[in-house]
């Protein structure tokens, strides 16, 4: 009797009862599960299947999970997406940061990708531009509208799991459809009256692209809610303070009502941007909080 082959993939998506494999040569495979197994396996998963015949398989094994993101649930994703407008929206550093820190807690790698380019900038995106890129982050201005810098942004996600997270109307999926190229995500424009997108997300999805990459359809990180975690925790989340913690008298310092801290002084020198600072006491002071209820 003849032995199936069996070749490892990726789980796309789950339709009808049926799992939609792509191995590593981009072919897909419509798949059955045995057993209980389906009970488990969710989009993302790297899983073993045995080769049937005509783009047919059967799902054997899940392969272990590097991560698991629960809003959307998918497995294994590598590199977050975090959009931002130039304006209509304006961006919000307070945002920013906070989506920095689920994707730092996730292990996840991020870039901040300025969308809509062509409109005009405004102090916020001097603030990214000038600051973020010192700190470790990676940073493109691209535009969904006129194609400008679509083609860096496909190098950057070559080979990856891709998600994205930010602002209601930054454009995710204008910049989803342009890198997919087919309109698949609905857009809606921003409105005038209230100057924010529409939600407008999917099921979960992954979407191959030829470079290797796939993205995700559902916009990550839905809940913002900051990670159960101690005070002295957070600061850990937080790079481009790492190298100031130094310069602190104490060593379990969390910049906050400490004197002689490394970290207020970088702030006061202009070498940490203020407003991100503030943005870390805000969330210190929601992790306080949050600790009364432990």
């Amino acid at each position: 009797m003849m032995v199936a082959a069996q070749v490892e993939g990726r789980v796309l998506k789950n339709y009808s009862g049926f799992y939609y494999v792509q191995d590593s040569n981009l072919n897909i495979h419509e798949c059955r599960v045995r057993g209980k197994l389906k009970e488990n396996i969710i989009t993302g998963d790297r899983v073993i299947i045995s080769l049937l015949e005509e783009g047919k398989g059967i799902l054997e094994k899940i392969l272990p999970r590097n991560n698991q993101l629960y809003r959307p649930k998918v497995a294994n994703v590598s590199l977050v997406l975090i959009i931002m407008a130039h304006d209509r929206p304006r961006p919000s550093l307070s945002l920013l940061d906070r989506l920095l820190l689920l994707a730092e807690h996730s292990h996840l790698s991020t870039c901040i990708v300025l969308n809509k380019c062509d409109l005009s900038g405004n102090k916020e995106i001097d603030d990214i531009m000038d600051y973020y890129p010192r700190a470790g982050y990676s940073v493109l201005k691209v535009s969904a509208r006129d194609g400008i810098g679509l083609d860096i942004l496909r190098d950057k996600i070559q080979g990856e799991v891709a998600v994205m997270a930010g602002s209601s109307g930054a454009g995710k999926s204008s910049l989803f459809n342009q890198l997919i190229g087919r309109n698949l995500m609905p857009t809606q424009e921003v409105s005038d009256k209230i100057r924010r997108g529409k939600h407008t997300t999917r099921h979960v999805e992954l979407h191959p692209l030829t470079n290797g990459a796939c993205l995700v359809d559902t916009p990550g990180f839905s809940v913002l809610d900051i990670p159960r975690m101690r005070r002295e925790e957070l600061t850990h989340y937080f790079p481009d303070f790492i190298f100031h913690t130094q310069d602190c008298r104490f060593a379990d310092c969390i910049h906050y009502k400490e004197n002689d801290c490394g970290v207020k002084k970088a702030v006061g020198e202009k070498k940490i941007l203020a407003q991100r600072y503030n943005n870390y006491i805000a969330m210190l002071e929601e992790v306080i909080e949050n600790e009364r209820c432990y």
